[in-house]
């Protein structure tokens, strides 16, 4: 078998979220080798981080969003968050996590864990295992289904933040459904699907054709947020301006619920980046501690660049700053040192700030809540800088498998390329199918009024 400490690392290296680390369901041991059982700490440590990552969704972005729309559509950005969350888990469970993580094609995985078979053994009582990045550590699958779960949830309910007050919801759900299947799922599988080392060799499936090229991406800055941004704009496109917009003041109506929001963010996404490393070990302290510094870097950046150019300091910069500086670390988190985190979050901030005001004003399309301002253009500066700041020559892990920061730099960006085209490919065949079969947009005395009470029958606030 192939265990040799070179070709480890070489791999662990290539890979990110968790090394996905084995992505082989199940691991074939040497037969004079003991069969591995799972770590109590990292298991604890990998259920806490599950629970963190859920509560990113629920209710951390649906406050954020709702407290940035107007009063008459809080509920209604509520029920977005909550049920589209809650669609994706269970079409995760359904045929998802097999088309993710298990053995396929470079693009896409197959169906031997459809409903989750073959996860648990009722007659014996018996679990299955995937590995994690060092050889000899497991976890339980069903840990890792769960953690994943969240990934997946979480990417689609950003989408909506470019859609919000206009769309209706069976048109955003049906949506969801469609670009999960056909764009989150061959993603993930594209950039973190690696087979295991604990494998026969004559069995190695085929890895990920990101993966292959040798991307890094610790916990998605391709797969979550430049895939939704892209996703979001198109959307966006499609769907048209919010009736009034430019005409009529739209400010947020609750910026106290935004901030809760951005601070429930950041609180969660310690799960989301340390998590990813799938152990309690060295490598989650580092992605915790890069998470930590280089958020409030991009809060201290965004501010002070909002204040020099606008002559104020906002809460909502300050509070997209932080989300920023969220973004940018993820694909980077244990995959640069100290020192990239500090220029990843100081650099971020102005560059998003930009993202939702030059850019923004350049592309001429509402998205309303800035999803690609901040989650597309925030990962993709994230994704690039990683290639950089994993030299070991500027602090970061990249260890002698490191090919040079012009190499890993083209290899970065060929793999923001594919994402960029897949998700904009496929969300526009799904909001052009939608809207060609059953409409996308809410009627425009239906948008007036406010969704709240016209797709849901009730407000958010007493009037």
């Amino acid at each position: 078998m192939r265990t040799a400490p070179i070709l480890f690392k070489a791999i662990r290296r290539m890979t990110g979220v968790a090394a996905l680390a084995t992505l082989a369901p199940t691991l074939a041991w040497a037969a004079d080798a003991p069969v591995p059982t799972p770590d109590k700490g990292d298991m604890a440590w990998m259920l806490t981080s599950t629970a963190l990552v859920l509560l990113m969704s629920v209710p951390a972005l649906g406050l954020f969003y709702g407290g940035l729309v107007r009063t008459k559509n809080m509920l209604s950005v509520l029920m977005q968050v909550f049920v589209g969350f809650s669609l994706i888990t269970v079409l995760w469970c359904i045929y998802g996590y097999s088309l993710a993580f298990t053995a396929g094609n470079e693009f896409i995985g197959g169906l031997s864990r459809l409903f989750l078979s073959g996860t648990f053994n009722p007659a014996t009582g018996a679990f299955s295992n995937i590995g994690t990045f060092d050889k000899g550590v497991v976890l339980n699958e069903l840990v890792y289904v769960g953690f994943q779960a969240t990934f997946a949830a979480i990417t689609c309910c950003l989408i909506l933040g470019s859609l919000v007050e206009r769309i209706k919801f069976s048109a955003i759900m049906v949506f969801l459904a469609f670009w999960f299947t056909f764009c989150y799922c061959p993603v993930a599988h594209m950039v973190w699907y690696v087979p295991g080392l604990d494998v026969n060799p004559a069995d190695h499936p085929v890895g990920g054709l990101l993966a292959n090229w040798g991307a890094l991406d610790f916990a998605g800055g391709t797969v979550v947020h430049i895939n939704s941004g892209v996703a979001g704009l198109v959307g966006a496109m499609i769907l048209g301006k919010r009736i009034g917009l430019g005409k009529e003041p739209m400010p947020p109506h609750s910026l106290t619920m935004t901030m809760i929001g951005a601070s429930l963010l950041w609180f969660g996404w310690f799960g989301f980046n340390a998590g990813s490393a799938l152990e309690a070990n060295g490598s989650a302290a580092l992605a915790f501690m890069n998470t930590y510094l280089a958020t409030a870097c991009a809060v201290l950046a965004w501010m002070g660049t909002e204040w020099i150019i606008k002559g104020k300091p906002s809460m909502l910069g300050a509070a997209s700053g932080a989300v920023a500086g969220l973004v940018a670390i993820t694909p980077a988190a244990g995959n640069v040192g100290i020192p990239g985190a500090f220029a990843i979050g100081l650099a971020v901030g102005p560059v998003c700030f930009w993202g939702v005001t030059g850019l923004k004003k350049m592309i001429r399309t509402d998205d309303a809540l800035d999803v690609f301002g901040v989650h597309a253009l925030g990962g993709t500066f994230g994704a690039l800088t990683t290639g950089i700041f994993n030299d070991p020559a500027l602090g970061g892990p990249g260890g002698s498998a490191y090919p040079g920061i012009w190499a890993q730099l083209l290899i970065q960006a060929k793999a923001v390329g594919v994402v960029i085209v897949w998700t904009a490919v496929v969300a526009a065949i799904g909001f052009y199918l939608i809207k060609l079969v059953m409409g996308l947009r809410v009627t425009e005395d239906e948008e007036r009024e406010g969704l709240d009470i016209t797709i849901h029958g009730e407000r958010a606030y007493d009037m």
